[in-house]
């Protein structure tokens, strides 16, 4: 049952921190069936209910689940490997079009944000017990959500986007509760869920958003919150329209008490309009990072939402980080007020790059999605044998694995290197090794 592995522990922390080892380090692999909790316990000579305890602890962190009398196993994509632990490891040579970075000649020169607010700083130093916001970094935030429509709602800063969203969840949801995610989705996304004891109920993707039916069927399943990327989907591109917002709001008005997390990561990179969720449930929140137009470094993001949400993630904040420095915010505030960047010259590079690869890709029969961002999405029909090929062929990508439950097998390029010399050469390589299939639908 577990190979060469043997549990051990007196204690239920010190199984289950044994169990979890074992995952991380690869003794106990992905779809391991442990023992039955009474036999485990007489082996270790433990009452059951300390095992049960174990195990109990295994499932909220995200490392087993329990299937009834199937019994309890490693999960698929336990929380202790993470999906970044599925990625292809790009040997000298091959083109990495896995990475899913931005374009860093795109991205703005951080030096001279930093040395204004270095000076800034330097004239007015932030003491204990100041706002957590810099004030012009909430008005130019509340400023920009004001004209995409977000309902108004205080401004809080987040150490990035999933760190906002880890701390929405945290706010309102409890271990053992649903939530329903993007199918496929953002891996991150996909680990923190069950690393907090969330179970996740996948909805499909099209080029529109989620869809509205899954997302019925999920809510009315049980599902207590809804976690939606508006646009630059990642990994399909997908930006929600103002038909699919409209429905999926629908959707939410008639359920209330739905905890709805919006991700628009893709601020500032996207040139196609915002049509927010937000505003029908008593319970929501909106995050914008600013890491894919400025730098995945500036681990920043805006979070505004209802007031109890946002009131909960602040007093939460407060007793861990404090805040995110107010160094790092003058400097975004730069970013953002002097022009560092062009928001619509980003926008137009990264869809032409997407443009030629889809275009290029469907002349020789291989259906592809990228509506928005800087990453394209090929369903293939061999996940496995595709990505090997397209290495063997010096082209790097990214395995769908990392970003699917139960949705089919996929591979997703990130065009943010993509020169146009490497686009017919790509779709080749592409065409060889998935062969043409249509795919209309993500999950």
């Amino acid at each position: 049952m577990l190979g060469e592995y043997r549990i051990e522990g007196r204690r239920a922390a010190d199984i289950a921190a044994g169990v979890e080892r074992a995952v991380g380090s690869g003794e106990l692999e992905p779809g391991h069936l442990l023992p039955p909790m009474r036999e485990l316990a007489q082996q270790l000579g433990v009452n059951p209910n300390t095992v049960a305890a174990a195990y109990r602890t295994l499932r909220e962190r995200g490392v087993i689940e329990t299937a009834g009398r199937r019994g309890s196993r490693v999960r698929s994509k336990p929380v202790t490997t993470g999906r970044d632990s599925v990625r292809v490891e790009v040997p000298e040579g091959v083109r990495d079009l896995g990475h899913g970075n931005p374009d860093r000649s795109l991205l703005p020169a951080l030096g001279p944000a930093f040395a204004v607010a270095a000076r800034e700083s330097d004239l007015r130093p932030v003491q204990y017990g100041e706002e957590a916001v810099e004030p012009e970094l909430a008005r130019l935030a509340r400023a920009d959500l004001d004209a995409d429509g977000v309902p108004a709602g205080p401004v809080l800063v987040t150490s990035g986007s999933l760190d906002a969203i880890e701390r929405v969840l945290a706010a309102h949801l409890r271990p053992g509760d649903a939530v329903a995610v993007e199918d496929p989705g953002w891996g991150s996304v996909l680990d923190l869920a069950p690393a907090l004891g969330l179970r996740t109920v996948g909805v499909g993707v099209d080029d529109e958003g989620p869809l509205t039916d899954d997302v019925r069927r999920a809510l009315d399943g049980g599902a207590r919150a809804l976690i939606v990327t508006d646009r630059a989907q990642n990994p399909t591109g997908a930006s929600v329209s103002a038909a699919r917002a409209q429905a999926l709001r629908s959707v939410l008005a008639d359920r209330p008490g739905t905890l709805l997390v919006e991700d628009d990561h893709g601020h500032r990179i996207v040139d196609l309009p915002l049509h927010p969720l937000a505003g029908v449930t008593r319970h929501w929140a909106f995050v914008r990072s600013a890491a894919k137009a400025y730098g995945p470094d500036l681990r920043l993001a805006v979070l505004t939402g209802d007031a109890v949400t946002v009131d909960r993630v602040h007093g939460r904040q407060r007793l861990g980080p404090g805040w995110v420095s107010r160094l790092l915010q003058k400097a975004v505030v730069h970013l953002w007020s002097s022009g560092a960047i062009d928001a619509s010259t980003v926008a137009d590079a990264y869809g032409r790059r997407r443009t030629a690869l889809i275009a290029a890709l469907e002349a020789r029969g291989v259906a592809a999605r990228g509506r928005s961002g800087m990453n394209v999405w090929i369903p293939v029909p061999d996940e496995t044998g595709a990505v090997a090929r397209l290495l063997h062929a010096g082209w790097a990508v990214a395995p769908g694995a990392r970003f699917r439950m139960s949705a089919p097998p996929g591979i997703r390029i990130t065009v943010s290197t993509l020169a146009p010399e490497d686009v017919e050469p790509l779709a080749d390589a592409v065409a060889a090794a998935v062969g043409p299939g249509p795919a209309r639908r993500y999950g």
